[in-house]
């Protein structure tokens, strides 16, 4: 007897916003989620403020070296503590002056010795889960969330193999891409190369041999591995040194929900974040890293040429997409899952959608 064919998921899931309300209070609050990096943090007393899942947030170096996010909330009456990013001796809430310390722990509140029973000892900023991942950091808001390394088994020894140079690496920029899509679009579209011979001629003639694709989902954990070759030297887009290990491969881990490393060939670093904003909105980063932060032609000609080429064909991809799921006439139809797997089969969709359905409906 034949299998049943697996079908994509139904567009409500990615055009309802009551199933996006939902993801927000559940799914994208209790995933590990990109906050920033550890350069944007070297000093004590420097911070930035970020949003997840609709919680603004911000990360604090300590004066003991240690990281920690806090809800950007204060204790008081609720104002917000800090805007942007900057370097401060104590966190001072602009509407009171209430402060606190770099821990979060209350330091002092204007008049508040003069109230019968005040702890001061009792009030602290709340806290928020926080995890260094060669210099990544992300953040959980769920407390009692397994720690990364179980949720993504292996990346963080084999991102070290591939990128050996990853902890000195800093940001050279962060490329802001809008899309009009449902997230979930977005991430889909990243998580299978089906559409690549077809779409990203640069990419799949200039950088990866598009036949050796293939993207294995983990068999624990969650995460998608990307797996390739290299073009030959003589077609790749930019010079590649092939002395030093894994230079002639590519390899891309997708950490479930919202974050993907890539290591382009040559061992550079690259990444994708996520971030939603509206049931049909969201904004993808694109960043690109040198050790130190220090400017490097070449990683400044790929980012341009990623953006003129990948990313644009992407923004059309994805838009159009969803403009698809709103239409009437649409009906999932059969994802092509091939038992040989390989750049032609969507069994990655697959095993991301039943992450999906598995986050709506339990």
């Amino acid at each position: 007897m034949t299998a049943p064919l697996t079908r994509s998921l139904d567009a409500r899931y990615y055009t309802d916003p009551a199933i996006y309300a939902q993801e927000k209070q559940g799914l994208l609050a209790r995933t590990w989620q990109f906050a920033g990096h550890v350069s944007q943090v070297r000093n004590a007393g420097d911070y930035f403020a970020f949003e997840i899942a609709g919680e603004n947030l911000f990360c604090i170096r300590g004066r003991d070296g240690a990281l920690r996010t806090f809800y950007n909330v204060c204790q008081h009456r609720a104002h917000e503590m800090v805007t942007g990013s900057g370097n401060t001796r104590v966190v001072v809430c602009p509407y009171h002056a209430w402060t606190y310390e770099l821990t979060g722990e209350l330091r002092a509140g204007p008049n508040t010795k003069a109230v019968p029973g005040f702890e001061r000892s009792e009030i602290c900023l709340t806290p928020v889960r926080t995890e260094l991942f060669h210099g990544f950091i992300f953040v959980n808001l769920d407390d009692d969330a397994a720690p990364m390394d179980e949720w993504y088994p292996g990346v963080r020894a084999e991102l070290a193999d591939f990128v050996p140079h990853v902890d000195a690496l800093e940001p050279l920029e962060w490329v802001e891409i809008p899309e009009a899509c449902n997230w979930k679009v977005s991430v889909e579209n990243y998580s299978e190369c089906y559409h690549c011979p077809t779409n990203h001629p640069t990419f799949a003639t200039g950088v990866v041999k598009p036949e050796t694709y293939d993207i294995q989902p983990s068999p624990t954990g969650y995460v998608l591995r990307h797996v390739t070759e290299c073009q030959s030297l003589d077609r790749i887009t930019y010079p590649i040194d092939l002395s030093v290990p894994h230079a002639g491969d590519y390899r891309s881990w997708f950490l479930w929900p919202m974050f993907s490393f890539q290591c382009y060939p040559g061992n550079v670093l690259n990444t994708y974040h996520w971030r939603a904003t509206e049931v049909d909105r969201c904004t993808v980063w694109r960043g690109w890293y040198t050790v130190g932060g220090v400017d490097d032609v070449v990683i400044r000609r790929l980012a341009i040429q990623d953006r003129q080429t990948t990313v644009a064909e992407d923004i059309r991809l994805v838009e159009s997409v969803h403009r698809g799921l709103k239409s009437r006439g649409y009906r999932p139809g059969p994802l092509v899952l091939d038992p040989a797997c390989g750049v032609m089969s969507e069994h990655s969709i697959a095993k991301l959608q039943h992450w999906m359905r598995e986050a709506v409906e339990g």
